[in-house]
């Protein structure tokens, strides 16, 4: 481990730099079957606040736009009221699809399953942004601007974070034990966050943790202020600013948040490699491991094939008409790239 601290910088750079180098790599345009489709597709989920506040709905809007050019026959019906809503329309028919706007819960996999017998079949749709508030922001671990430590695994994460540590990390107590030497070798490790009642931490649960929930109990929780919209009054960025007064600390937060004092870690999926710095184009490419993901979901029976207009919209949505429409209306939502959407496609094959 000490010796990858040291060469780390180098690494990065060559990786960051191929990354931002790479051009856009969109999916294929929308090539639509000799015959059109017809029927009526009902969307519940992620959408707007009250109206008042746009997400995804837009986006959404026009990928319908730009279907009904190809199939005008198909009826939409939009029940954008938020992501609570989205899975229990979709097992009880209310809905064809379920948006997403964070990560699905294992308790509403469980309670789709108890319904239909069957987990439901989720399909990236989006790409989350890097740093923009309320567009599922990447999340970054971030250490005081004097911390030498250039990554960290997500076993180390777990470690520091988790009290179950399912990744089979040893404990972390000190900068030491997660590779640094000289006067860093016995300093404590401060983990430091958003509150863990938020939905971020719901998230880390399933990606960091492997669905464990105990957190450690040393961490300084930072929630949002009462009427918070953005800037010192997010957990994000209290937690950050707090950070940033304790040299040993650690803190998950966002990328949209920070101060002179603390910078962020590369991340890495496992011991091996490669250490990824959060940036647009790797959030774009979904190299960074903290990336997230706009999911829809749809009631797909084991072997039956998926209903004709609902296979044909969600072709459309991962095609890169529709994924032009994320980059010009998403508002810091990013599109879902070639390697992505092919893998995403084969979900509904027979």
């Amino acid at each position: 481990m000490k010796s990858l601290v040291r060469s780390l910088p180098l690494v990065l750079l060559l990786f960051t730099g191929s990354a931002i180098a790479k051009e856009l790599d969109l999916p294929p345009p929308y090539s639509p079957p000799q015959k059109q489709v017809s029927g009526r597709i009902v969307i519940w989920g992620h959408g707007a606040l009250g109206g008042r506040f746009d997400f995804i709905e837009a986006v959404v809007k026009d990928w319908e736009k730009g279907f009904l050019k190809y199939h005008p026959g198909v009826k939409f019906e939009n029940r954008l009221t938020g992501t609570a809503s989205a899975i229990g329309a979709l097992y009880t028919g209310t809905g064809d699809l379920a948006l997403m706007g964070r990560e699905i819960w294992p308790f509403e996999i469980t309670a789709f399953k108890e319904v239909k017998g069957y987990e439901p079949t989720g399909i990236d749709v989006v790409t989350g942004s890097y740093k923009t508030r309320n567009r599922g922001y990447a999340i970054v671990a971030f250490v005081h601007k004097d911390n030498p430590i250039r990554g960290l695994t997500l076993r180390q994460l777990d470690s520091i974070y988790s009290v179950d540590r399912k990744r089979g990390g040893p404990p972390v107590r000190t900068w030491g034990d997660l590779g640094l030497s000289g006067e860093w070798v016995d300093k404590p490790v401060h983990p430091y966050g958003f509150s863990i009642a938020r939905g971020f931490a719901d998230y880390l649960e399933q990606a960091v943790f492997l669905n464990g929930h105990r957190w450690n109990p040393e961490m300084h929780e930072f929630a949002d202020l009462p009427g918070s919209s953005g800037g010192a009054t997010d957990g994000g960025q209290r937690a950050l600013d707090a950070m940033a007064k304790d040299r040993y600390g650690i803190a998950f937060s966002g990328a949209l948040y920070g101060n002179p004092d603390v910078r962020p870690v590369a991340i890495a999926n496992d011991d091996g490699g490669p250490f990824v710095l959060p940036s647009e184009a790797t959030v774009k490419d979904h190299s960074y491991p903290l990336t997230r993901i706009i999911t829809l979901f749809i009631d797909r029976t084991p072997g039956k094939p998926v209903a004709l207009h609902i296979r044909e919209f969600v072709r459309y949505i991962l095609s890169r008409d529709a994924q032009q429409s994320v980059l010009r209306e998403g508002g810091g939502y990013l599109p879902i790239l070639a390697p992505d959407a092919a893998r995403e496609l084969k979900k509904l094959e027979n």
